[in-house]
C-alpha cells in the first residue's frame, strides 16, 4: 500500500529485458536505508518487489503483464523515476489510497503555467475516464493528485512547485506516456453496485442493483 507522496527520484542503471520481461536495477541514495529483499518499492507507480539491495541501488523483476499495461517497458538507462517505499504503520496517509497497480497509461498533451502551478493534461481512454471525478483523486507516475477538469477526452492536474520538484512530471515531454491508477474506491463501488447482493458468490449474476443509500450500509460504505 501506498500513498502517492513520492520520496525520491531515482535513476535506471540498466535493464536487462526478457521476451516479454525484464530485470531492472534502479539507483536510488534515500530510500535505501531500511529496504530489504522482499521489500514493495513503487517505481513510477507500479509496485516491484526488491529482489536485491545494496547501499545505492536495488534490482526488481517486471512481469510481462506489467510490461504490457504500464510505462515501465520504454525505460532505458539513465531513465529517472519516481521512488516511494510502502507506507508504514504508523505512517501518516498524505496522499490517497495508493495499491501500485496501474489501470493503464496515458499521454502528456500539455504543460501550462499558471503563476507558481503547472497545469498538465493528460489524454486517457474512455475505460480509464469513466472512474475520473473533478476534485477526485488520481495517481500518475505514482503520483497522487487532486483531479482539476476531466473530460470525455482528457483530465487536468495542477501541480505546486513542490510537487514539479520532487517528482519526474515537469522533466516529461508533450507525447511521453504515463502510468495511472484510478481511485480505487471507485472500482470496488461499481464492482459491488454490478453484483447481486444476494450472490454470495461475488460472481456476476447479469443483474444490476441501483444504487442507494440502504445498498451502500448493505455493502459496509457508511
Amino acid at each position: 500500500m501506498f500513498t502517492g507522496i513520492i520520496e525520491e527520484i531515482g535513476k535506471i542503471e540498466y535493464i536487462k529485458r526478457g521476451t516479454k520481461s525484464a530485470t531492472i536495477s534502479i539507483h536510488a541514495e534515500n530510500i535505501l536505508g531500511d529496504v530489504k529483499v522482499g521489500d514493495s518499492v513503487a517505481v513510477n507507480g507500479v509496485c516491484l518487489t526488491a529482489t536485491t539491495v545494496n547501499k545505492t541501488s536495488f534490482t526488481a523483476d517486471v512481469m510481462a503483464e506489467t510490461m504490457r499495461r504500464s510505462s515501465l517497458s520504454e525505460l532505458t538507462a539513465g531513465s529517472l523515476v519516481n521512488l516511494e517505499r510502502a507506507m508504514p504503520m504508523n505512517g501518516r496517509f498524505g496522499g490517497h489510497i495508493v495499491s501500485g497497480h496501474i489501470d493503464g497509461t496515458g499521454v502528456i498533451d500539455s504543460f501550462k503555467r499558471e503563476e507558481n502551478a503547472i497545469w498538465v493534461t493528460v489524454n486517457a481512454e474512455p475505460k480509464l475516464l469513466k472512474y475520473i471525478v473533478e476534485k477526485g483523486s488520481i495517481a500518475i507516475d505514482g503520483v497522487s493528485l487532486t483531479v482539476a477538469y476531466v473530460d470525455d477526452r482528457c483530465f487536468k492536474v495542477s501541480l505546486i512547485p513542490h510537487t514539479s520538484d520532487m517528482t519526474i512530471l515537469t522533466k516529461k515531454k508533450v507525447g511521453d506516456k504515463v502510468n495511472l491508477e484510478n481511485d480505487i474506491v471507485g472500482k470496488y463501488v461499481e464492482k459491488l453496485m454490478s453484483t447481486n447482493s444476494d450472490d454470495s458468490t461475488g460472481k456476476n449474476s447479469g443483474k444490476s442493483s441501483s444504487l442507494s443509500k440502504e445498498t451502500l450500509f448493505a455493502n459496509g460504505f457508511m
